[in-house]
């Protein structure tokens, strides 16, 4: 009853003067008493920038606590012991002084005689990573002790002590699979009790030891983490998000938890938050409106303080999912400014995927393309990882493509034929097996014979057709194979789930560039996106839907 209304009082009080008072009046105190008075002191005196006051250390009440920790360390209980090495280093304590070398030589002995409780050994780990580092090999002491515990009545506090010194001992989880399996299966019933820390610390270690086995576990942290967005620290946030993207998790109500909480939050984010924040929609090819609307905004304000790959980060996603936010006029002449001043501290790669991004929304980067398609520029990429692979070959062509047919007016130097490509390669250029088949089932029920459509077809421009029809100049069908007499080309693009943003019915940008392109080059373009004909019932049905979009002169 004592040591609760001791730490009762002391928990109220706020600055070291109160508690160095309140210490005084005090005839008797146990060492769990006085390490609980270090970690108090502690708490009010540590901020980010270290100790406030560092004179603190020379007061008197101070130097005796010390003193008694320091001559008496053998006598000292488990929890006392740890407490007071726990709080001396977030102190900032000398690790070479006799104090310190006293309690951590004293804690290491009885780890090694298996005198430490599961939390004594979490309190032991957490000193240890704090002080040495992950590559202190007393760490895997710790860990060894800890599998002669009761996996089954960990903590959380222990479970997570446990992720974290796997995570830095162990790195990948073959070494301790065994372990983590239980870790695993103890974690999944304890996940509605963990806070936003200790969710992406084991989400992050997760990552780390590579346990995409661990899909229960997983998921269920994942939906858990819902509820902490709003409360998660910026490091804790760009943690869970990586582990969203590295086990490929789409929680639709994270994404709307984000929404909600992204547009209030953003001009305090960390730049890089905010930058793995679009990474997760771009990856995910969410198009959230009040997340890309508050990033354009935040940008406009604060892209002076963004590193080129932030710079990156934050706008790229806006091409790749075709979207113009409201504020697009000053989000585009600012990105402009901060080009112009810094061009040369962007890595050739990342200049690159910007300026490209820019293109696929019709913002032309003109000024910046000279130095792009410039022989040393070329080389510099080549030069760095991944090189001059098909896909930045593809975007220096696109680029080049977008040049001739969307800019006219553009004098400088041309991309060689040697950096272009014959094709361009996609992720999302292929069209959904599925829905292609149905509809090739359905225009030949229109047309009566496969010669009279074309698939797959490679064009001298780059882009492969999904389906061509050849019309005659009074709109007769020809056959696909015919070249003479040819008056007007239909480009059918057949554009799945998989073209457009997530939940939507908003092309993404390499494909809405593509339309827009194959329109200049001469086609008429028809688009068949996968919302209109999924619901066709029949053969019969699809032909008449076919007949109505791409002859509607002719139709009824």
């Amino acid at each position: 009853m004592e040591e609760q209304l001791f730490f009762e009082k002391l928990n109220s009080l706020c600055t070291s003067k109160e508690i160095f008072y309140f210490l005084s009046s005090l005839e008797v105190m146990s060492d769990t008493m006085a390490s609980g008075a270090l970690q108090r002191i502690s708490e009010v005196e540590m901020d980010d920038n270290g100790l406030k006051n560092p004179r603190l250390l020379e007061n008197e009440v101070f130097r005796a606590l010390c003193l008694q920790f320091e001559f008496e360390s053998s006598k000292l209980s488990n929890t006392g012991l740890l407490n007071a090495l726990q709080a001396l280093i977030k102190l900032r304590i000398d690790p070479q002084s006799t104090l310190m070398v006293n309690l951590l030589s004293e804690s290491e002995e009885r780890l090694g005689k298996g005198q430490l409780t599961a939390e004594n050994l979490c309190a032991l780990g957490e000193s240890l990573l704090e002080l040495k580092g992950p590559n202190c090999a007393v760490l895997e002491q710790i860990v060894k002790r800890m599998q002669e515990k009761d996996i089954e009545k960990w903590s959380p506090r222990e479970i997570v002590m446990v992720y974290k010194i796997l995570q830095v001992t162990v790195r990948e989880g073959k070494q301790c699979q065994h372990l983590l399996n239980k870790l695993n299966s103890v974690t999944l019933r304890t996940v509605s009790q963990l806070s936003p820390n200790f969710t992406s610390v084991i989400l992050n270690s997760l990552v780390v030891l590579r346990q995409t086995q661990a899909v229960p576990l997983i998921t269920a942290l994942c939906k858990h983490s819902v509820k902490h967005v709003p409360y998660f620290t910026d490091h804790e946030l760009v943690d869970v998000l990586e582990a969203f993207l590295y086990f490929g998790q789409k929680v639709q109500i994270f994404t709307q938890a984000l929404e909600t909480h992204v547009p209030k939050s953003l001009l305090t984010m960390h730049p890089q938050t905010v930058s793995k924040i679009m990474q997760y929609c771009c990856k995910n090819r969410v198009l959230s409106k009040p997340i890309f609307d508050a990033v354009a905004e935040g940008f406009v304000s604060n892209a002076d303080r963004l590193t080129t790959d932030q710079i990156a980060a934050c706008i790229t996603p806006f091409g790749t999912l075709n979207y113009l936010p409201p504020s697009a006029s000053s989000l585009f002449r600012k990105l402009e400014t901060v080009l112009h001043t810094r061009l040369r501290h962007f890595q050739p790669h990342t200049l690159l995927n910007l300026l490209h991004s820019c293109v696929l929304i019709q913002k032309y980067p003109i000024n910046f393309l000279p130095k792009v398609f410039s022989p040393y520029f070329l080389q510099k990429l080549q030069a760095q990882p991944p090189g001059l692979n098909r896909a930045v070959m593809s975007q220096l062509t696109q680029l080049f493509l977008t040049v001739t047919l969307e800019c006219p007016f553009y004098e400088g130097p041309r991309l060689l034929s040697k950096y272009q490509v014959k094709a361009f390669p996609t992720p999302h250029s292929f069209p959904d097996v599925h829905l292609f088949k149905r509809v090739k089932t359905g225009l030949l029920y229109l047309l009566k014979k496969r010669i009279y459509f074309a698939s797959e077809v490679s064009t001298p421009y780059f882009y492969v057709l999904d389906i061509e029809i050849k019309l005659d100049e009074e709109g007769f069908v020809l056959p696909a194979a015919q070249l003479e007499e040819v008056h007007k080309r239909i480009a059918l693009c057949v554009d799945g789930r998989n073209r457009f943003c997530a939940h939507s019915c908003s092309l993404l940008g390499e494909e809405a560039i593509k339309q827009r392109h194959l329109q200049l080059l001469g086609y008429e373009v028809v688009q068949i996106p996968f919302f209109e004909i999924e619901s066709l019932e029949n053969t019969r049905k699809m032909a008449d839907y076919l007949h109505k979009k791409i002859f509607p002169c002719t139709y009824g």
